[in-house]
Parts: structure tokens; sequence; C-alpha cells
């Protein structure tokens, strides 16, 4: 078997080194609260103390879009769950407690899945690895007995810190080399190096120390019985750089940023604006504020009587409206304008289907990601269990992304529209029960009921459009 020393161990990819900050930078904008006001996102003013701008930290609320981003997809692509056919995997007897606990930490299959999708589409990809304990068990038997089973570990862009892809003979690129940072303080970490022949772990000293013992410690040592390295790459995006994708927050975050500070600056001319400075002279006993007295000298100079500054607070509404054109930018990269959009904010029936086809598209290329890491994490549990995967997973091609408001005025007014077609009507309230029902089983009874339901040509319940009744011909 192959012995890593530290330099091996400590050494990073060159893609890991160019991405890492935008990676710290993504997760903190995910995450958003005191993770992100902590990570110095808030620019400092020129001759700003340390104990102002800490202060000014405190004051700034963020305004979390990246998070917002991240949900609405995931909402979007979880709506309607995959289907399932797990082939020749029917018959084995730990499927099912791999469907209910894929991590063996309590998470569903499903949601693990999620959970992946999620750090995809922060990070730009996420990484899935297969693995089963290698005990002494001599029988399927003995292993059902002691739950010894495949299972699902994520990991993170941050976690891996090197990889390597080779091209086969058949043109194909395949994995053989994959060290993962799985514990890390300051004084050890843990690394885990697999390659095609052995998995291996081990204890490195003064990891983060760069002039240090040159100490490492082999926890674990054993074969690879696959042959191939059991671990999936689930991409949000793909990149021209294999092994990384694109971040959904690559954009999104960097507005985020300007717009925190645009509101720091909103704060702070509200604060000047409602708290104003008082100008005096030092013989003068005042102060500012409700309620305040000033008491002067009856023979003072009236130029040098105390005066009030009070900046006008004309600069907010530009200030606001700069962040507006800021949240208009993330709603458009995003293609969310019609998802996110605020009260008042009106577009025409064709940008709004141009932003749902192109919304429908990213989702698309998300789920088809997805699909094909499903498959690959299928193909290594059933090689784990000794079988081949012959089984189908399939995502949906079409998300529900449509302005069902739009479309159900929409219906309405065709219904008015005085078409004598008994066909005509009862197609429209087909229409517009799909529109408002979301459970299929009531959506088929009441199809029934339209279909066997009589209505008289000509004599149509109609509504009014804009309080004028149509007139039967």
């Amino acid at each position: 078997m192959a012995e890593y020393d530290r330099d091996f161990l400590t050494a990073k990819h060159d893609l890991y080194e160019n991405n890492i900050r935008n990676w710290e930078f993504y997760i903190r904008s995910f995450l958003g609260g005191n993770d992100y006001k902590n990570g110095y996102n808030l620019h400092r003013y020129i001759l700003e103390t340390p104990e102002e701008y800490d202060q000014r930290i405190r004051h700034t609320p963020v305004d979390n879009h990246c998070r917002n981003v991240v949900q609405i997809y995931s909402s979007f692509l979880w709506r309607v769950p995959p289907s399932r056919d797990y082939g020749k995997l029917n018959g084995d007897p730990q499927l099912k407690a791999f469907i209910q606990d894929a991590d063996l930490d309590g998470r569903s299959f499903n949601n693990v899945m999620r959970e992946m999708q999620t750090q995809a589409s922060i990070y730009g990809n996420c990484w899935a690895v297969v693995d089963k304990p290698q005990v002494n068990t001599k029988t399927r038997a003995e292993e059902l007995e002691q739950d010894i089973r495949p299972y699902i570990s994520i990991y993170t862009p941050e976690n891996v810190v090197n990889w390597n892809y080779s091209r086969a003979r058949s043109g194909r690129f395949y994995l053989d080399l994959l060290v993962l940072l799985e514990d890390v303080n300051q004084e050890r970490a843990i690394v885990k190096v697999f390659t095609e022949e052995d998995i291996c772990t081990y204890e490195v000293k003064d990891y983060l120390k760069e002039y240090t013992s040159r100490e490492v410690k082999l926890i674990d040592e054993v074969i690879n019985p696959l042959r191939k390295i059991p671990a999936v790459n689930l991409y949000n995006q793909r990149s021209h750089k294999r092994g990384i994708g694109i971040s959904d927050l690559s954009d999104v975050a960097e507005l985020q940023q300007s717009i925190y500070n645009d509101y720091s600056e909103k704060e702070q001319l509200i604060r000047l604006a409602n708290h104003p400075s008082l100008v005096k002279t030092p013989n003068v006993n005042a102060s500012a504020g409700a309620g305040s007295i000033i008491e002067m000298p009856e023979d003072m100079d009236a130029n040098l009587k105390p005066y009030i500054i009070q900046p006008s607070g004309q600069n907010l509404d530009g200030i606001m409206k700069c962040i507006q054109t800021k949240i208009d930018a993330i709603d458009r990269i995003t293609h969310m304008g019609s998802v996110r959009a605020t009260t008042g904010q009106v577009a025409s029936g064709i940008a709004l289907q141009t932003e749902f086809q192109l919304l429908n598209a990213r989702l698309s290329e998300k789920a088809d990601h997805l699909e094909n890491a499903e498959e690959s994490i299928w193909s290594l549990f059933a090689l784990w269990q000794n079988q081949t995967w012959d089984g189908t997973i399939e995502y949906p091609d079409t998300f529900d992304i449509r302005d069902w408001a739009s479309d159900v005025q929409l219906l309405q007014t065709a219904k008015a529209s005085g078409v004598k077609s008994e066909t005509f009507t009862k197609e429209i309230d087909k229409q517009i029960v799909s529109a408002v029902i979301d459970d299929d089983d009531a959506i088929n009874t009441i199809n029934n009921e339209i279909d066997n339901s009589t209505t008289a040509i000509g004599q149509f319940d109609t509504p009014s459009i804009e309080g004028q009744e149509l007139a039967e011909e």
C-alpha cells in the first residue's frame, strides 16, 4: 500500500487555492446573521476607529438575498419528487434502511439529495462519498445483523482539498485521486486519501502551520474493494474546469454586499437626521435631545450662541432607489423577477413568459445534474452490494412556475367571450380547475363532473368584464 508524507497530505489543488476565498464568501453570504457580519463585508470608513466600526456593524441589518435565491430554486426543484425504479435492488434487504437513513445520521435519501443540491447551489458543486464499513463479516446475514451497509457522506468544496481526473482509453474521464479534509483544528487534522487501490486515513499534526513538525500518523488503511473511488460530484452548473462548478451566488453575493453597505449608509443618515449635532462654546451649559436645557450668559455675543447642525435627509430617497436597483439586478440575474416581485412591480405578459422560460431552463439544468449524480450514487450502492444497477431515475423536466393568477384572469375573460361551444366552455373550466386545485384526485373528480354536466349553448353563466354584462345573441 501507498505511504504518504506531510507534503502530499497538505498539498492543495490549484483550483482549490484559487477558489477557497470565494467559497468562504458564498457560504457566509448564504448564512447571513453574525456569520456574515463577522466576515468584514462592511467597508470601513477612513479614520473610523475600531469601536465605531464595530458599532456600525451591530446596527446594520443584513438583507439576505443569497439565502432567498437558493431556497426558491430548491423549492421549485423538490416540489415534485423524482420517480425511482430500483430495478434488481428492490430485492436488497438493506435498500429500505438506506432510503430511510442514507447518511447513518437519521437523514432520508431525499433529504440527503436535497442537502447536496443546496450546497451545490451555494458552492457550485458538492461531493458525495458512498462508503461502506469494512468489518470482519463473512456473510450477508452477519451484515444485516450488524447493520453494515453503504452510507453517504457529504463534502463541500472547502473540505475536498485535492483531486485528479485521468482520461481512460475510451476517452471518458475518471477520478483517480480524492483527498478529504475531515476534521481540522490548531493541533491536528484528519486527512482521508482515496485512490483506486486503497483508502487511507491520516492524522496530521499542526496541519494549519506551515513550518512545524512533519509528524503524520496513519490511523486506518484498507484495500479499496471497488477498484474505483466511490465519490460523486454534483454540479450546480458545469464550468470549463473539471472538478468545480458555477455557484448561483457568484454575482448575487457581491450585489448583496453592496446592498449591505448601502443599508449602513441609510442607517447612518437616519441617525444623523434624527440626532442633530449641537455646536456651542465651552462656557455654555447645553445638551441636545428632547427636554434638554441650554443656559447662556445674558451678555453673550449673539454670534456665539449655540446652534444645531441637522442633515436634511434628502439623500435617503437616492439610497433607497440605489438599493432597489441592485435588488432588481439580482432578480434579473437569477430570472426571479416574477417570483420575487414586490407590490407595485408590474411586467408585461411577454416579459413574464420570457422570465418563466429562462427560470425553467435553469431549473431543468439543475434537475439534469441531480439525475446524473443520483444515478452514480445508486450505481455505487449496488457495487458495494455486489450487484449491478439497472434502475432508472427521473427528475421533472419542466417546473410549475407560471403566473397562475394572470392565467385564471385570461381564462375567465375567454369564457366570457361568448363562444357558442359547450366543448370550449368545458375545456376552459378544466383549465381553471388545474390552476387553482393542487390535488390530482380532486382535479380528476371535478373534471368528470364537468364532462358529465350539460350546458345549453347560448345560456352560459358568464362573468362581467369591467362591470359590463355580455349581451346574448
